[in-house]
């Protein structure tokens, strides 16, 4: 396996005051981390993307889970809807199926996502302190040509890196003379940084102290945790192997979600993440409807076709 470091820097601003610098550093193949929500700035002006003249991954694209811990049968059942609902045809727009449609306007067309084998290891066979090495071990459990790895932690799973700098990311790797697969990982955070990487369910410690959206699925850890799938999945599909669709160095790229972090609605600015929709029921936040009811918040996704972060409402 080649690593190489990542590093990024991230900015927070309020309207009052305020810059705080993060150093984003991560040891994956080299691939965007989905970084922590409350310290995004909004990209001004605005980003562009370049294609790199690389591979991306088109046509019928399989998404593999690996459930590493103990995740509840509602849990999984939030997430694995999610996936089914990217190429559902039903419900109307703002639908997750709409917003993945975006990814139709990156080179090579129309992506099509459908969910492949799930692995359970609920006996923490690598323990419960993991670190890049052992994601991509149980990454090449699920592995396959035009699939998508995604390794999903519990929340008493601590990977190195998580919360300080990173709340998922994505890579490639190659197992012996093999072709080279994509994989993914994203951790829940509800018990180790839910202000970071379950953003904007949970008010920040630090910034404006907008009060905090209720999660649609009434998980503030499984519905962050979407949020951050939602990020991983685009990128991988646009830049799996470093040359696709990318802004800045391939150590440290924006990729289609993380170059519009912090934005899931209409006005939004840093720390506010937009005009987004709300159930007049349930109070629930999204902007995004799914498979059997399901409501979710989905990012901001940019948009080659007009160079903007692309939002549901």
């Amino acid at each position: 396996m080649h690593t190489i470091p990542i590093s990024s820097l991230t900015f927070f601003a309020s309207s009052l005051l305020l810059l705080l610098l993060l150093l984003i550093s991560t040891i994956f193949h080299p691939c965007a981390a989905t970084i922590p929500r409350k310290l995004a700035l909004l990209q001004t002006p605005a980003t562009v993307l370049k294609y790199h003249k690389g591979s991306v991954l088109i046509g019928n694209i399989t998404v593999n889970i690996l459930w590493y811990g103990h995740f509840t049968p509602n849990q999984k059942t939030i997430i694995t809807d999610f996936i089914n609902s990217l190429n559902a045809r039903l419900p109307p727009a703002p639908s997750a199926a709409s917003w993945w449609q975006t990814t139709r306007n990156y080179k090579g067309g129309q992506r099509r996502i459908q969910l492949g084998k799930q692995i359970v290891d609920e006996k923490y066979s690598l323990g419960k302190t993991l670190k890049d090495s052992h994601l991509i071990y149980l990454a090449t459990k699920n592995k396959g040509f035009n699939e998508i790895s995604l390794v999903l932690t519990a929340a008493d799973v601590a990977v190195n890196g998580f919360c300080m700098n990173r709340c998922g990311t994505h890579g490639s790797t190659r197992v012996n003379k093999g072709h080279n697969f994509a994989y993914a990982w994203v951790g829940n955070s509800v018990t180790q940084c839910p202000d970071q990487c379950a953003w904007p369910f949970v008010q920040p410690v630090y910034g404006p102290k907008v009060p905090p959206l209720v999660a649609p699925n009434g998980d503030v850890g499984v519905d962050g945790m979407i949020v951050n799938i939602a990020t991983v999945l685009a990128g991988t599909v646009t830049n799996p192997f470093d040359g696709g669709y990318f802004q800045g160095p391939a150590t440290a790229p924006l990729e289609a979600v993380t170059s519009c972090t912090g934005i899931f609605g209409s006005g939004a600015f840093p720390g506010y993440p937009g005009s987004v929709l709300v159930d007049k029921k349930t109070r629930v936040s999204y902007n995004a409807q799914g498979v059997k009811g399901r409501k979710y918040l989905l990012p901001a996704m940019w948009d080659p076709k007009t160079s903007t972060c692309k939002t549901l409402v």
